[in-house]
Order: C-alpha cells, then structure tokens, then sequence
C-alpha cells in the first residue's frame, strides 16, 4: 500500500478495500494492514481481485474520488465514479492538444528525449561494468551521438521530424544490443529488430515485453482518467493505444530491454524455451512464458527511488506515477512534463 501524488496504490495480493467511517481500511483475511483518511485522495488503485465494499464504493462515488480496478497482471479492469467530474475536462483537453501539432510536439519531445536519456545511461553503464566484453570506443561513440540526437529533438518543431529523429536513434541503439548480450551467445544473437512475427528469440521477448509494458501503460492512463487511445507522438489509428504508446517510450529501454537481457545474461530463459513455427515466427514455449510472466512480475515489486518524486516507490508503479505526472500537467498543476530520467 503506497500513497503517491493523492492517489493510494494497493498492490498487496488478496487485499479487501472497506469503509470505517471516512477513513479506507485495508485488510487481508483477519489483519487490518493500513488505514488512510479520504479527505485527501483524488483516487485509489488496487489490484486486489476481492475488491471493496459497497459503502465504500458509494463513499468514493460521493467524494469524486476515483477507484479503480486493475488485474494483477495489471491490465485494467474497471472505474467507479460519481457523477460529472474533473476526467471529462482533462480528457478535453488531451483531445484539443492532440489535434494541434504545435502542441502535441511540446509534450511528444519530452517521451523521446527520456527514451533516449535512459538508452545513454544504459550505454554508459555498460562501458563501466563490462568493458573488458564489449566495443567501449564504439560505445561512447553511439551514446555520444545519443547525446545531439537529444538536442535535435529539442529543437525540432514538426512531429515528423522528430519521428525521423527517433527512429535514427532506435538504429544507433540496437547495433550495440548485441553486444549486452553478455551470455548464451550461440542461441541469442541480435541482429536487428523484427516483428509481426518475430523471427529469433530475442525479439520474441522483446515483443513480449513491449506488449506487456504498453498495456500497463493503458491501465494507468485509464486510471487516470486520460483516453489511452489518443496520443501527441502517435498518430490516431483504429484499435491502437496511441498515447499508451507515447507513455511507455521513456521506458522502452530502462524497463523492458533491460529485463529481456537479464533473463538472458542470468539464464532465466535459455534455448529450449522458445518454439520455431512453419512461417518463421519464433515464440516462447508454454514454460518459457511462465518464467517470462513470473520475471516480469517479480521485477515489477523491485523498489526503485523515482528520480522526479524522490521516494522510493515498486518498478510497477512507475507507468502510473507518470501518467499521474501527464495529467497534472495537462490540468496546470505542473509547467512540464517530466519524463522518467534514471539516475
């Protein structure tokens, strides 16, 4: 149970949410394990499937105070509100920024330029810990060309340029990928991003875990009341979480390469894991996915300290701290968006 920006995360398991008088207490079976006064919460997120009670549900409803109903994978699962709130004027204003790319680019630059911030450190953190494995001369080089493709989207005042920018940076990046592929070498060569399907066992994970990050994405953008389906970077498209997509961009790299390549470096997963169909498509096995799914979630429970916020919060509540962070500065609360910049 955390309290973060007025919104309350639940993400103990088996947790049951109940009303004692205008304060929510959070049990399991018998215990009571936290007790938190309504006056002050905007919202409240759990993933406990045992759910709340009725009078508090009713409570929150006549607070205007937002709960919300996740999976334990994290996919979202429902909201209840009260009548007319604050998410139709917010949701408004996401909409008439999105139609404007003089706008749009303002808040589109800031996803990009985390993405690349946090694939530099990467880099960086490579040539420090391993550089006895790796090119370091090459290295330095992509992450200093990182560096002024930062400053060129700074610049940049159309969102196809920086689109054009981005995609520059993505191949930069991925040559090195390669090479932070510290073990296994024989069954997990990189050798360029493919996908739909993918065509190796790295970017069978890799899809995996970018799928699995978009949807956490969705669900805190959901919870916050923002529509996951309209973005600033992405362009409008039937049946795509456009600004989910936007969202995750910062976390691309820090999050979910990062994860695949420790399954990979620590051996999680190995070659046995993974099936080749008739076309080509190369998937992971029914246990291989197990381990997948079981990583991912014990690695969203690692604590981290946020680096805008100052306090330590779960991995898994870093999709929603920014989506928080997005709508705050969509309402004026804040005068930028500040992107996920580890540290």
């Amino acid at each position: 149970m955390r309290k973060l920006l007025n919104t309350l995360f639940v993400t103990t398991p088996d947790t049951y949410l109940a009303l004692d008088g205008e304060n929510i207490v959070v049990k399991k079976e018998d215990t009571k394990l936290g007790r938190v006064p309504l006056h002050n919460l905007e919202g409240i997120v759990t993933t406990g499937y045992l759910g709340a009670s009725p009078a508090l549900m009713r409570k929150c409803a006549e607070k205007n105070i937002a709960l919300t109903f996740l999976t334990s994978s994290g996919r979202f699962g429902s909201r209840v509100t009260g009548g007319t709130t604050g998410n139709v004027m917010l949701r408004k204003k996401q909409y008439r920024i999105s139609d404007v790319e003089e706008e749009s680019i303002q808040i589109a630059r800031h996803f990009i330029i985390g993405k690349l911030y946090n694939q530099r450190w990467m880099l960086e953190r490579m040539t420090r810990d391993n550089g006895m494995r790796i090119d370091v001369e090459q290295f330095k080089q992509i992450s200093e060309e990182l560096k002024k493709y930062i400053e060129a989207i700074r610049q940049s005042t159309e969102l196809e340029t920086l689109m054009g920018i981005e995609g520059q940076a993505a191949n930069r990046y991925f040559l090195l990928f390669d090479q932070m592929i510290l073990q296994q070498k024989s069954d997990f060569g990189f050798y360029g991003r493919n996908r739909r399907p993918p065509l190796d066992n790295v970017n069978a994970m890799l899809s995996l875990a970018y799928t699995l990050l978009a949807q956490e994405c969705a669900a805190a953008l959901e919870t916050v009341g923002l529509d996951p389906y309209v973005g600033f970077l992405h362009q409008d498209r039937p049946g795509r979480v456009s600004l989910a997509l936007d969202l995750m961009e910062e976390l691309r790299g820090i999050y979910a390469d990062r994860f695949v390549l420790t399954l990979i470096n620590k051996k999680v997963v190995t070659a046995k894991d993974f099936i080749k169909k008739e076309g080509g498509a190369v998937l992971l096995t029914d246990d291989g996915r197990k381990k997948f799914f079981k990583s991912w979630q014990d690695k969203k429970q690692e604590q981290i300290q946020h680096p805008f916020l100052g306090e330590k919060i779960n991995w898994g509540l870093v999709p929603y701290v920014q989506a928080l962070l997005l709508s705050r500065f969509l309402r004026k609360d804040l005068d930028g968006y500040p992107p996920f910049l580890w540290k």
